[in-house]
């Protein structure tokens, strides 16, 4: 009698590197630590020391609190939640109010993670549905200015992204590379520091928990869109580099455009999603009405992902 071997098959991609699900979150924790430590606790202090726990906690409740209303196993302990707590904290001002922190971590589990079938079924990312939900809805307290700077007017520079929607490239030219580096400039919790931000991102592709495809191709793009408006008017839009260090770019790229759910897994389609990402970023800065448009460009390519990762290379050979 033959012997049988039951195969298990499952859908692509099919390359596994030995790291689980909650590996990897906790080492896109560790890589958002330098950014967060030295580029906001550092410099804000309790106020973001409390942004960050009340998100983190909240989060985890949330996600908890799905498990038990749907009756699936309890996923805390996975890490995703506090991942996406984390997250939401890093692009939030560190004197939001407790209630826009609570509300931000409840669309972003609730409607923007559990509703879909819980972490893997997503379409968009949480954390950057959150955030655009958040700005629409009370935009006031996505200005850095005004939140930030009657906190520590002496300590921290004007938010560069509004100075430039308000005064043009003259009116950043007290800023430098090295200001936007070393986090001295006003914005998220976790968004200043570009040192930081730069060696988490490097981190995670040097050790394969992201692909290097989507993050590049964004890069690429801002500079290139931000290029071009530059060479036509130099007075009126600022300089690629300007950009690519302002606002949530830098977390963009390696941190929000990269999410597994939302994101392509095919080489072509990735190139094309995240080049598509840093275009309509420059877009909704220079001519939109707002005045960081990552975390709303970040959603555009997310609803565009589908199509684009049915983009493949024909299969070479001959048809007989």
């Amino acid at each position: 009698m033959n012997s049988q071997k039951k195969l298990i098959v499952s859908h692509a991609p099919f390359l596994h590197i030995g790291s689980g699900i909650t590996e990897r979150n906790l080492h896109i924790i560790y890589a958002a630590l330098p950014a967060l430590l030295l580029g906001g606790l550092f410099r804000f202090g309790i106020p973001a020391i409390g942004v960050v726990c009340l998100s983190v906690s909240t989060a985890m409740l949330w996600e908890l609190l799905m498990n038990r209303a749907m009756k699936r196993p309890v996923s805390v302990g996975d890490g995703n939640a506090a991942l996406i707590g984390l997250l939401l904290a890093m692009l939030l001002p560190a004197t939001a109010p407790w209630w826009l922190v609570i509300t931000g971590t409840f669309v972003a589990i609730v409607i923007g993670k559990q509703i879909f079938g819980g972490i893997g079924g997503n379409a968009f990312n949480p954390v950057a549905l959150s955030v655009a939900i958040l700005m629409v809805s009370w935009k006031d307290y996505f200005d850095f200015n005004g939140m930030l700077m009657n906190y520590d007017p002496d300590f921290i520079m004007a938010y560069p992204l509004a100075t430039l929607k308000n005064f043009g490239v003259s009116g950043i030219e007290q800023y430098s590379i090295s200001d936007f580096l070393l986090g001295r400039q006003s914005g998220g919790i976790g968004a200043t520091f570009g040192i930081g931000l730069l060696l988490g991102g490097a981190y995670l592709i040097m050790r394969g928990f992201i692909r290097w495809e989507i993050s590049i191709a964004y890069l690429a793009g801002v500079f290139v869109t931000a290029l071009l408006f530059n060479l036509t008017d130099p007075t009126r839009y600022a300089d690629p580099f300007f950009h690519i260090f302002t606002g949530y770019t830098l977390i963009g790229a390696f941190f929000l455009a990269t999410e597994d759910s939302s994101s392509p897994v095919n080489f072509i389609p990735m190139l094309i999603y995240g080049a598509a990402g840093g275009l309509m970023t420059i877009l909704i800065r220079n001519i939109g009405a707002y005045i960081d448009g990552t975390v709303l460009a970040i959603l555009v390519i997310n609803l565009i992902n589908p199509l684009l990762d049915k983009i493949r290379p024909k299969a070479m050979g001959k048809v007989v």
